[in-house]
């Protein structure tokens, strides 16, 4: 399927790695103009070779700014003052018990994880009343619906920009101009490679034994009963950037293999 991209530019925060490299991948793929963006040119410039290894063709640039604060973001909207797509996929976690939480880390989330979304939209957001056309995605979790006792200020960061982009989509009402959220679940990333390989050499087992304990244990409620492929989260992303899912707006769509049971 052509999802008519070309000519179109995306930013995709966040995006050296992961499923915000996987989006930026699915976007080239299909004709748009990708920036890439890390906290630091090393890493930046290694994610676009990357891509373009796969994809020759690829129109990409590459920005380092640390997004996760207002100076990061007054540096990209400066390099690159107007989007006609806004991937807000930038976000961090650590797995932490409620009462050994101080107000710093939930302050740090909520700066990274939200307000981060929170003044990238508000720029670019102001090109794409302009030409009455654009798309603006914000990377949630399944967390958001299913709060991890483990990481409580994740999981309501998670929950925070669903109510973020549902809010924005509100005021846009009779625009050509779309906010949604995706919910991906456990999802095999640079990270939880990283996790899985770790947990596998301690235990003196293969990382596929750790992967069938993980979902039989942690999570039973996944219907895959595997961690989903960062492409497949890319491709959804990808899909409603384009014209052609103009009619999803204000939607938290989820790509977490069944691990969220709740109709719809």
């Amino acid at each position: 399927m052509d999802l008519d991209l070309k000519g179109r530019v995306a930013l995709v925060s966040g995006s050296t790695a992961g499923i915000g490299l996987a989006i930026v991948e699915a976007l080239a793929r299909d004709g748009a103009e990708v920036i890439v963006n890390g906290r630091t040119q090393a890493r930046v410039d290694a994610a676009v070779a990357e891509v373009r290894r796969k994809l020759p063709d690829a129109r990409l640039r590459g920005v380092a700014a640390d997004l996760g604060t207002a100076e990061g973001v007054k540096q990209i909207v400066a390099l690159v003052p107007h989007v006609d797509i806004l991937v807000n996929n930038l976000g961090i976690f650590e797995p932490k018990m409620f009462e050994e939480i101080p107000d710093e880390d939930w302050l740090r989330l909520f700066d990274v994880n939200v307000m981060s979304g929170v003044r990238l939209s508000r720029h670019y957001l102001k090109g794409m009343k302009q030409k009455d056309w654009g798309r603006i995605v914000f990377i949630s979790s399944e967390s958001a619906l299913q709060i991890p006792v483990e990481m409580i200020h994740y999981g309501v960061t998670k929950t925070a920009q669903i109510a973020l982009a549902r809010g924005i989509a509100e005021g846009l009402q009779g625009t050509n101009i779309t906010v949604n959220s995706i919910l991906p679940g456990p999802t095999r990333s640079e990270g939880v490679e990283v996790f899985l390989a770790d947990l596998a050499r301690q235990r003196g087992v293969d990382v596929d034994t750790v992967e069938r304990e993980f979902f039989k244990n942690a999570r039973p409620s996944s219907l895959i009963q595997r961690f989903a492929r960062t492409e497949e989260v890319g491709d959804l992303v990808a899909f409603v950037c384009s014209p052609r899912a103009s009619g999803i707006n204000g939607s938290a769509l989820r790509v977490d293999g069944g691990v969220v049971r709740a109709i719809p």
